[in-house]
């Protein structure tokens, strides 16, 4: 990694999965680059470089965005998660984790973080989606192992789960 050009490094300070970060970076940082090299958060893939492939997904301010698309100085002040952030503090998969465990709703698993984070995002907007919208929505991503089937299906059972889990709250 190049050294960092301290005489045009900003200080960046945001919320990351929870936990308060601050760290230098160039102005023309890539939030990618700087989540993996500057932060180590290594969960956040980093495919095409162009926005395109959607691994580089993370949650800014609970909306899902390309870091590979957004520089590290836009999201100063911003909450970010990334997929790191999902499992709880013991280290328990959430309920979308578990159901793409169940539904083997991954091979390689390059893409599956980004994936997993727009899922993420979506369900909070659309608790009860169609196929078709889940598979609308998974259009932004690029997977080459699972034909997304598996995806979708696992998607759908987390959202029929979390419905369940509302309606028996209420």
């Amino acid at each position: 990694m190049k050294r960092l050009n301290r005489d045009q490094a900003h200080t960046v300070a945001f919320v990351l999965n929870g936990e308060p970060r601050r760290a230098a970076c160039e102005p023309r940082t890539l939030l990618s680059d700087h989540l993996r090299h500057g932060l180590g958060a290594t969960g956040t893939h980093v495919g095409c470089e162009h926005g395109v492939c959607g691994a580089c997904t993370v949650l800014i301010d609970g909306v899902a965005g390309r870091a590979c698309m957004t520089l590290a100085v836009q999201v100063d002040g911003c909450h970010i998660d990334t997929v790191e952030g999902l499992a709880d503090d013991d280290g328990a998969l959430n309920d979308l984790q578990r159901a793409f465990r169940r539904n083997h709703a991954l091979q390689c698993g390059f893409c599956t973080a980004g994936i997993l984070m727009s899922c993420q995002d979506y369900l909070g907007r659309n608790p009860d989606p169609s196929e078709q919208d889940v598979r609308d929505m998974l259009s932004g991503h690029l997977c080459r192992c699972t034909g997304y089937t598996n995806i979708v299906k696992a998607v759908l059972e987390t959202a029929a789960e979390r419905r369940a889990a509302s309606r028996g709250a209420g």
